[in-house]
């Protein structure tokens, strides 16, 4: 019943309510947790173009309205740390996962999940990336938390090298109190329980508020 029930939450009421939450008179509460500004807003993978767009119609409302809005997407974040690696290096991989999918594809994906991993994970990983665009963007807008907001999008592109509940340990903490809201392509199975991308094992490893 509550899986039903999560199915057919409309994904214009999720936002709805999260710009209620951004908007509250007394300041951003996305989150019932004291210096804890985190918010997870799942979706179905299926709504990504969909989903890109109501973002852009929030953030240019949040603009209109004062707001700072940084949008960082994680896909650019992972492709930029790839591309900073020698092409030989690169290259290498793609000759390794054609000739192992020829014989085992699930082999192959293994072999370029360990691969990818190297690029992303750990809190030198794109967690340090994220860290670092959220102080800068906070730097150059001192004192204004509470007209502040980070979205982190693209998340699909981490699928299947990273989980993004990893994502947000290593970057609690160390947002500046920030408003930070994961756009979370997945199912969600419980109350407090996540799919990535619906096809990875149930996640209830979150603190976050998950929207509606």
């Amino acid at each position: 019943m509550i899986g039903s029930l999560f199915e057919n939450a409309s994904l214009d009421a999720a936002i709805q309510a999260l710009r209620n939450d951004l908007l509250d008179a007394d300041g951003p509460r996305i989150s019932t947790m004291r210096n804890y500004r985190f918010a997870i807003l799942p979706y179905d993978a299926r709504d990504e173009f969909k989903l890109r767009s109501r973002i852009r119609s929030l953030t240019d409302d949040l603009k209109a309205q004062g707001w700072n809005v940084l949008v960082i997407s994680l896909q650019k974040l992972l492709l930029d740390r790839i591309r900073q690696e020698e092409s030989r290096v690169i290259e290498s991989f793609i000759r390794t996962e054609r000739r192992l999918y020829a014989k085992d594809p699930e082999r192959a994906l293994n072999h370029l999940k360990d691969k990818i991993a190297l690029y992303v994970e750990g809190v030198d990983g794109i967690a340090k990336d994220v860290i670092e665009l959220i102080n800068q963007f906070a730097d150059e807008h001192p004192g204004e938390t509470n007209r502040t907001v980070v979205f982190l999008g693209r998340t699909g592109s981490l699928y299947p090298f990273f989980r993004s509940s990893a994502l947000l340990k290593h970057i609690d903490g160390k947002t500046r109190n920030l408003p930070v809201i994961l756009l979370y392509p997945g199912e969600r199975r419980d109350l407090n329980a996540l799919s990535f991308m619906g096809e990875l094992q149930t996640d209830r490893d979150y603190r976050p508020r998950i929207y509606p």
